[in-house]
């Protein structure tokens, strides 16, 4: 009993580890991507024919890098960028080094949902703030972005939930998490107890997290 109660604890210990892990690199590297991602979205948006700032070589530059960036799996990227990763960390293992490869996947994927809510917003709206005098910033300050909100909130829920997915992944190669407690525990020590229980919980995570943006989506659209 003794030995079971041990092996309990232990094995709480160990998860709760990888839960604070996985939680801090998704946080981090999705504060990280939103500050970029986000000026990145509304830039090709804006720049776009017909638009505010309208600039057809920025917006086919700006276009290209997301499409590329988009384009290469988060497997092959998070192996490519190690000399940055070990330029800004000074490691390329562990939690901190992992939030690295995270942001820079996040980035065109938020840049991407960022465009596809402020295409949403009525054309009307941005017609009248026009006639009213606004300027082009205020226009994205003051229309665009707070008329997109609800859908921007639903669009980075579903970043951070493919982040805790990629997250997953770099406890592969050392990344920390309940990823790296699934494969050195789970998959390597045969412990599928261990593999049960990450699933558990990454799937309790994400059930949270969808349930959290769902309901602040909901309830900006009634205040609006």
């Amino acid at each position: 009993m003794n030995i079971l109660l041990k092996q309990l604890v232990s094995d709480g210990a160990l998860l709760w580890q990888g839960l604070y892990e996985t939680i801090y690199m998704v946080l981090v590297s999705m504060g990280i991507a939103t500050l970029f991602g986000i000026p990145l979205g509304v830039a090709v948006v804006v720049t776009e024919p017909d638009r505010v700032l309208e600039n057809k070589k920025v917006n086919f530059v700006l276009g290209a890098i997301i499409n590329v960036a988009r384009s290469i799996p988060f497997i092959i990227l998070m192996v490519a960028i190690i000399p940055v990763t070990r330029l800004l960390v000074g490691t390329s293992i562990g939690t901190t080094a992992a939030i690295v490869p995270l942001a820079v996947a996040a980035i065109p994927f938020i840049g991407r949902v960022v465009e596809n809510s402020l295409k949403e917003v009525d054309p009307g709206v941005i017609e009248a703030a026009e006639a009213m005098g606004a300027t082009p910033w205020e226009i994205i300050i003051k229309v665009l972005i707070p008329e997109a909100l609800p859908s921007l909130i639903l669009g980075l829920t579903l970043t951070i939930i493919s982040l805790i997915g990629f997250s997953a992944i770099v406890g592969a190669i050392g990344g920390g998490g309940l990823g790296d407690i699934a494969i050195r525990y789970g998959y390597q020590r045969f412990q599928g107890d261990i593999m049960l229980k990450t699933v558990v919980i990454l799937v309790i995570l994400v059930q949270v997290i969808q349930s959290i943006g769902n309901w602040l989506a909901n309830r900006l659209n009634r205040a609006a």
